[in-house]
């Protein structure tokens, strides 16, 4: 099947998109090639295929049979010219900035972006020169763009506050002055949002999350034009080596198979809890695009198919939010999310702990906030566990008084 086949829906794609029948075995499934290197048969071809003139499989650090299935149908499912994977999402990360930035270049990013996405941009680049601007509206990104503005960073919604960004207005913004703009598309997947769609250069995943969907790989991956891919393969993964395994890629294939079933089940679980939970005394907010109530409700009903999988809750305090967290009995405490079972953290101790205390509060990850990731179980399973564990808390607070 072709990479892109627009022709075919997008549940078509996700099962057929990036291979076909195996031509030497005829095997159905995508083999695992485990294997470091391959045999070029010559050394004019081995020349060749190192300067970049001939296309093949040499070395499994930058092309690997199994790997390569995987990125072609990342690449169909964004409606992108290719793709290209990682180790990690982290790995994904890394490489864009690698690649596209130098040192004197700046970099915006309108948060809160997930934890180690901020360490890097913050933390990291800073060592190099690189100057970042953490902007909270568009009114503020377009303040600091200028001629040295290389990349715009977003998500879509972000983590943890679940907040919606306008995808096409910010890309309008960067690309008047000339900057790329990448999107972490791994809240969303290419099922609810594709970000090239509304604006967007490259477009990031965690693969690790909903596209795995079963909490046994760790991956990342880029979608983009194939210019911008080919400059990602060359530095951010020939030079840098976060390179996904053919093991990996295998898993990454058979989950993609069956997100979108998934992703319907995610959202459709996720707006009947954030319902039930809606005006919940012991709850202070209810952060989910699916309410009306939410802020960005009408935005992402224009960019999304549905809603998400995630809900945000803010139970006003650390302790309340730890109490709860302990009581729950469906939802495990665990810091990565988009699994098919549900997962639960507190993401200012946890995932986003290093950002310090005055950029926490910036963003709006409160002491009391935490993050649910509804997974496919019955939705009404999941709505009693989170009532039961607030009223737990509620008891707990009511004996210690």
């Amino acid at each position: 099947m072709a990479q892109q086949s627009k022709e075919f829906g997008f549940r078509t794609r996700a099962v057929h998109a990036g291979h076909g029948l195996d031509p030497v075995t005829g095997a159905h499934a995508v083999p695992i090639y485990a294997t470091s290197t391959f045999g070029y048969g010559s050394a004019e071809r081995g020349a060749r295929l190192f300067a970049g003139e001939e296309s093949g499989y040499f070395y499994s650090r930058l092309s690997n049979p199994t790997v390569r299935a995987f990125e072609e149908k990342v690449a169909s499912l964004e409606e992108a010219g290719d793709a290209v994977a990682f180790g990690s999402g982290m790995g994904a990360a890394s490489a864009i900035a690698l690649t596209f930035l130098k040192a004197g270049d700046e970099v915006a990013f309108m948060g809160p972006l997930y934890g180690g996405t901020e360490g890097l941009l913050r933390d990291i680049l800073g060592r190099f020169d690189v100057r970042v601007h953490d902007v909270r509206d568009l009114d503020e990104l377009r303040d600091v763009m200028n001629s040295r503005t290389r990349l715009v960073w977003l998500e879509t919604p972000t983590n943890p506050t679940l907040r919606v960004v306008d995808l096409q207005a910010a890309s309008d913004i960067a690309h008047a002055a000339g900057a790329l703009v990448v999107v972490d598309n791994t809240f969303s997947t290419p099922y609810l949002t594709r970000p090239l769609e509304h604006g967007a250069d490259l477009v990031m995943h965690s693969a690790t999350k909903y596209i795995s969907g079963h909490g046994d790989v760790v991956a990342g991956v880029v979608a983009a034009g194939a210019e911008l891919v080919a400059e990602l393969r060359l530095h951010g993964l020939r030079h840098v080596g976060s390179v996904l395994a053919p093991f990996e890629a295998y898993l990454l294939l058979r989950g993609l198979k069956t997100l979108p079933l998934r992703m319907e089940a995610h959202c459709s679980g996720a707006q009947a809890l954030a319902t039930a939970l809606l005006g919940h005394p012991g709850i202070q907010a209810v952060h989910y695009p699916g309410l009306p109530t939410h802020p960005g409700h009408e935005l992402a009903g224009r960019q999304m198919k549905a809603y998400g999988g995630l809900v945000s809750l803010d139970l006003g305090s650390q302790d309340a939010a730890f109490r709860f967290l302990n009581a729950l009995k469906l939802f495990t405490q665990a810091v990565s999310l988009g699994d098919v079972e549900s997962l639960s953290c507190h993401p200012a101790s946890t995932t986003h702990q290093l950002l310090g205390e005055e950029t926490l509060a910036r963003q709006g990850v409160t002491p009391g906030l935490v993050r649910l990731s509804v997974g496919i179980e019955d939705p009404q399973d999941l709505i009693d566990d989170v009532l039961q564990a607030l009223q737990a808390a509620e008891e707990r607070t009511t004996v210690s008084l």
